[in-house]
């Protein structure tokens, strides 16, 4: 485990920097400072490589996600907090790389489990919120887009993704 590790934290590297195109079996064992047969060892594919890193991504958000209190405003801030680039230590370099893998799942087949496990998870948040699935699903998209919009605009705070947030789900902010 320590070994997938190594690679995945070194896949998410690479991202960070160049791109998820720049993902290679060689440019990631260059970067763990392994040989390249580590990297085949562990993943047939690159594709394999980049599965198993959104996973990873996915799970820490999955279940931050499940780890929000219950109570509506403070679990709203949470929920806001975890959108934010701040939900990620500030690092504005990692959550991009992390949207970049969600990206690359609209021409990666094998990345749509992911994507469908994080929907699920934003769904079962937002239904004590809104009952309707076509109201849950205009959240959702908003949510897809205040994630998008937290990667390129520096200036979106946690505190204004509330604020949205309390907006699309008719919440009184306290």
């Amino acid at each position: 485990m320590q070994r997938r590790r190594l690679l995945l934290d070194a896949t998410m590297r690479v991202v960070e920097r160049e791109g998820v195109g720049a993902v290679s079996q060689r440019r990631v064992a260059a970067e763990a400072g392994v040989p390249p047969s580590t990297v085949t060892y562990y993943y047939a594919a690159v594709d394999d490589l980049l599965v198993d890193a959104l996973t990873r991504v996915n799970d820490t958000y999955v279940e931050a996600l499940g780890a929000l209190p219950h109570e509506a405003d403070a679990a709203l801030r949470g929920f806001a907090e975890l959108i934010s680039c701040a939900g990620a230590g500030g690092d504005r370099a990692s959550v991009v790389a992390e949207y970049e893998l969600f990206l690359l799942a609209s021409r990666r087949p094998a990345l749509r489990p992911q994507i469908d496990r994080w929907n699920r998870a934003v769904d079962a948040f937002l239904a004590p919120y809104l009952p309707d699935p076509d109201d849950r699903e205009a959240a959702s998209a908003t949510v897809d887009g205040l994630f998008m919009r937290s990667c390129t605009d520096p200036e979106l705070t946690a505190d204004a993704i509330h604020r949205v947030l309390t907006r699309i789900l008719s919440l009184r902010s306290s």
